[in-house]
């Protein structure tokens, strides 16, 4: 069976007539009703009946029909997408990163891509640094950012974007939360409002505090941005997050304290697989990413 065959098929059965469908497809009559009869032939089954001057569908007929117009709607979308994916101004990019680029750093490039390439679409995944590099590697998501970016590996590799500045939030009442700057040493006796285990950002503050010469007390750990910056704003205790996470309203808000010493930081980088190439699409992406923040050794 030949998608020929299908799409002579289907095109008889709308127009009820062969001749008025080889005309429309352009293509001679004695074509059009030779497909049809192999078709019908390999079927085993009459597929029109003649009524007057116009074709009929038998039963069978109609059933294929059905079929037949899914086969070739799925045919004609799987094109589509395969000329998206190799058009730079259409198609899809999914994009991955972590919770805490959400709020303001992925609306805001997100934004300033679409103004260059209008039509073009994103599918967005959020998750943890290990669930991030596996969907990367998996195929689920053609880029993703990272923070830190991989130095090594053997699936994925990327460039590192951007390094920000992590400021230590407490409660409003706080004593330090009028100070333009504090030592991160000064917190030593207080409780940490901590990320869970596997959040990247938790072994960040964690290593700043030995560094700083103390170890922190974990009173409450969370998953989201949101409720560190909450239970903080509440009095549950104090931690460090970088300033795009800061960028939020509501009435219930911490303190934000630039942290002299040490110098706390993270770098965020964007990752990709390394064995295939990517989209156009999100090729492009890459290379407008990579220039909008500034990265000098882009390849």
């Amino acid at each position: 069976m030949e998608l020929r065959q299908l799409y002579y098929f289907v095109k008889v059965a709308k127009k009820e007539h062969v001749t008025q469908a080889a005309e429309e497809m352009h293509v001679a009559q004695s074509a059009v009703s030779r497909q049809i009869h192999q078709l019908e032939e390999e079927l085993g089954a009459k597929l029109f009946l003649q009524k007057g001057r116009n074709l009929q569908l038998t039963a069978v007929g109609s059933l294929f029909l059905k079929r037949a117009e899914v086969i070739l709607a799925d045919l004609e979308r799987a094109v589509v997408e395969v000329h998206e994916f190799l058009d730079p101004e259409k198609g899809e990019i999914r994009l991955g990163f972590p919770h805490s680029l959400g709020f303001s750093l992925i609306p805001e490039v997100v934004s300033a891509f679409r103004k260059k390439y209008p039509n073009v679409k994103f599918r967005f995944k959020q998750g943890m640094y290990p669930s991030l590099i596996r969907d990367v590697i998996k195929g689920d998501v053609d880029l993703s950012f990272v923070s830190p970016c991989p130095e090594q590996h053997e699936h994925v590799k990327g460039e590192t974007v951007l390094t920000e500045e992590l400021y230590a939030i407490l409660p409003p009442g706080h004593p330090l939360a009028e100070e333009e700057a504090i030592d991160l040493i000064q917190l030593k006796d207080e409780t940490f409002v901590m990320f869970s285990p596997g959040y990247s950002l938790r072994p960040i503050v964690w290593d700043a505090c030995l560094e700083a010469g103390f170890t922190p007390n974990i009173g409450f750990e969370g998953e989201e941005t949101d409720t560190i910056r909450g239970l903080v704003a509440a009095g549950m205790g104090v931690s460090l997050l970088p300033e795009m996470a800061l960028y939020t309203s509501g009435l219930l808000q911490p303190a934000k304290v630039r942290v002299r010493s040490p110098k706390v930081t993270r770098t965020i980088g964007l990752i990709y697989r390394s064995n295939e190439k990517l989209p156009l699409v999100a090729k492009a992406f890459q290379k407008f990413l990579l220039e909008y923040f500034g990265c000098k050794d882009c390849k």
